[in-house]
């Protein structure tokens, strides 16, 4: 049995027996010795490599907190679901985790189920907390029921372009999905390359189920259209495909990437990944420059002495401190309601990470770093 499998169950019998003791009075996830998360994760039955060290982060800070106590005395447990990264799943997932009486809907992996969770959440009038994603519509129109931790993609896209600017590239191409969502990140790529003094050359949206021929295709016409730089929304599988081909090419190209699977991305390419910039919405990992990883070190480390430090386990480890914190901040006497006044105004150091929320505008944090993928597949500031 893996490691994912063992703690979701733990986790799920947690919830469940927290769940249990729920009554009337408690109808919002709130007992006097549990509060209870309802969580859609994209896991896709443990293959989604970031979803399972997100959630594993998120279960090792929660762990940590329950250990000392709890918040106020009370102990987080968490129901899980797996949306398979489909949206349609993710919402209905959200639908049921609130008719189970959840306090808040937390975490959700990627913009499309983020979305849906979104949606199920303004309909029901839930507050959603933490989606690991950087869609543009998780706060711009303002969402006053939706709280992001991490910064979204905008503030990665303009990173790396600025980047490229510096080295000496002046043409853009962009990999996105073929969705809404996908047009919006398309139109704040062109908008930053128009600030930047930059020209997009080309768009290649994506609809996920795109063949080989397809993919060498775009590799063609990356080649007619000469882009100095190519960055990403989305599917870290595909575009494993299209900078493989590309470089097999002999193309010039040089690819950037968003934080999304970008572990995923570089294991996969291997010797090819080296040289290739990546955008993070949280810390080196590995590094002991900010508090946060120093503390999220030292509790892996505690918690198993040969733990690996990944991006996306630190940035579910932030993800659940960021609650526990708004959880600290808003006293014992917890409801939605006062919950959401808390949040109405407040600001919050995760260890060298600032997210802050305000009336009209759940910002987050703005905090982008870039790491540079070396010949030994490590990631270097």
């Amino acid at each position: 049995m893996s490691q994912l499998t063992i703690f979701m169950r733990q986790w799920c019998f947690a919830a469940c027996v927290g769940i249990a003791c729920i009554g009337a009075a408690h109808a919002q996830g709130v007992t006097d010795s549990t509060i209870v998360l309802g969580q859609n994760l994209s896991l896709q039955s443990g293959s989604n490599g970031y979803g399972v060290a997100a959630a594993a982060g998120m279960k090792l800070y929660f762990d940590q907190v329950n250990a000392a106590g709890g918040v106020h005395g009370r102990k987080i447990v968490s129901r899980i679901f797996d949306d398979d990264s489909k949206a349609e799943k993710a919402e209905a997932n959200a639908r049921q985790l609130v008719a189970d009486s959840v306090f808040i809907l937390f975490g959700s992996i990627d913009g499309g189920p983020s979305a849906a969770v979104m949606k199920a959440a303004n309909e029901l009038k839930v507050p959603f907390f933490g989606p690991l994603a950087g869609a543009p519509n998780l706060r711009s129109p303002h969402q006053p029921l939706v709280f992001p931790v991490r910064a979204e993609h905008k503030d990665e896209f303009e990173a790396l372009m600025t980047w490229g600017k510096n080295t000496g590239l002046k043409t853009v191409g962009f990999l996105r999905a073929d969705t809404p969502v996908g047009q919006l990140h398309l139109g704040n790529v062109q908008r930053i390359a128009k600030e930047l003094g930059l020209q997009f050359v080309q768009d290649i949206p994506f609809s996920g189920d795109e063949s080989d021929a397809q993919i060498a295709g775009w590799i063609k016409s990356i080649g007619v259209n000469k882009p100095d730089m190519v960055l990403n929304h989305g599917s870290a599988t595909l575009y494993t495909k299209l900078v493989a081909g590309a470089k097999a090419a002999g193309l010039k190209t040089t690819f950037m990437a968003v934080n999304s699977g970008s572990s995923q991305i570089a294991k996969a390419l291997g010797p090819l990944a080296n040289g290739m910039v990546f955008a993070q919405v949280v810390p080196r990992p590995t590094a002991r420059k900010f508090a946060i990883t120093r503390e999220y070190q030292d509790a892996a480390r505690k918690a198993d002495s040969k733990a690996e430090f990944s991006y996306g386990g630190l940035e579910g480890y932030m993800t659940a401190k960021a609650f526990a914190m708004t959880l600290q901040a808003n006293g014992r006497d917890l409801t939605r309601a006062r919950w959401l006044q808390t949040m109405s105004n407040s600001r919050f150091d995760l260890g060298g990470v600032v997210i802050q929320y305000r009336q009209g505008n759940h910002e987050g944090a703005r905090f982008v770093d870039l790491s540079m993928v070396d010949r030994e597949g490590r990631f270097l500031q």
